[in-house]
């Protein structure tokens, strides 16, 4: 007998994709979800952008300054998934509107630090504060253990979206 002909390998925990109905369904679902959801993010990003005189990716460069400090312009790149040259022509947008400044490290003047002013961190913290406070309200609407338990969920799916989409591709199945 062939484990396609075995009555116990259509199980959930080991049939093969096209065997777990529940699981397609969950998957179907997450689709359109996560579909939904990055419609709504980018819209609301549209507005948050605008609300501070920014573009989206302004917003998003000035936020990952403020998290992740200093970074030579390929870093910031890498924290937004751009390319150089795109990274490059967000820097000097940032640069023009006094949000951040270069540096060259003494040892390779090559390389071009970006680090956010006084006036772009002001305006990063003052960002972050308000989105604080909108996902406060957002979560106030969900009941305590799903509240819990939906970022610790999220990480985990961008631990396994990261792990799928890496250059060596996903890890072999044990």
């Amino acid at each position: 007998m062939n484990a396609m002909s075995d009555p116990n390998y259509a199980s959930e925990s080991n049939a093969p994709p096209s065997g777990r109905p529940s699981l397609l369904r969950a998957a179907a679902r997450l689709e359109e979800t996560l579909g939904t959801l990055s419609r709504a993010l980018q819209a609301r990003d549209r507005g948050r952008a605008a609300r501070y005189d920014l573009s989206v990716s302004q917003f998003h460069a000035l936020l990952a300054l403020e998290k992740g400090g200093p970074t030579p312009v390929t870093g910031l790149g890498d924290r937004l998934h751009l390319e150089k040259s795109t990274a490059s022509r967000l820097a000097k947008g940032l640069l023009a509107r006094g949000l951040v400044r270069t540096r060259s490290p003494a040892s390779d003047d090559r390389v071009v630090i970006l680090q956010a002013t006084e006036q772009g961190l002001r305006l990063s913290r003052r960002i972050l504060n308000d989105l604080s406070e909108e996902y406060t309200d957002l979560l106030a609407g969900i009941d305590p253990p799903m509240r819990e338990a939906l970022p610790q969920a999220l990480e985990r799916l961008l631990e396994e979206l990261e792990l799928s989409s890496s250059p060596e591709g996903p890890p072999p199945e044990p």
